[in-house]
């Protein structure tokens, strides 16, 4: 399989979070991922885009889709803590989410990289 690489920019609303929900389910299921991963992608996208509402005025998700992996970026996240206490716990809590339900999790300054790897049994 060729490289494919799909990028998504939403404005940066709660509204929006189930297209990329849906599109992110589309592309791996596409891709011959099971159920469970699917949703585990669902749930991880979503609380990706959680963290990095109201940061700016938009959300950018990339897709990057390998051989052997579903590589996911969304700018604007952060790992880092807030003055806002509430805020703070949902952050973490949705980053510790992603952590369990991805294989590999990478924070940058651009925001978060989200790795599932695709098995052979899955294509």
């Amino acid at each position: 399989m060729k490289k494919d690489i799909i990028t998504i920019t939403i404005p940066s609303k709660p509204d929006y979070i189930s297209v990329i929900r849906l599109t992110s389910s589309a592309i791996a299921s596409n891709i011959g991922l099971n159920i469970e991963e699917i949703e585990d992608i669902k749930v991880s996208i979503a609380e990706a885009c959680i963290n990095a509402i109201d940061k700016s005025d938009e959300i950018t998700i990339q897709f990057n889709i390998e051989t052997d992996k579903l590589i996911m970026k969304v700018n604007n996240v952060s790992s880092s803590k807030d003055d806002n206490i509430d805020l703070d716990r949902e952050r973490e809590l949705g980053i510790l989410i992603i952590k369990s339900l991805m294989d590999e999790v990478n924070f940058s300054e651009e925001g978060v990289e989200m790795i599932k790897y695709i098995e052979d049994g899955n294509k």
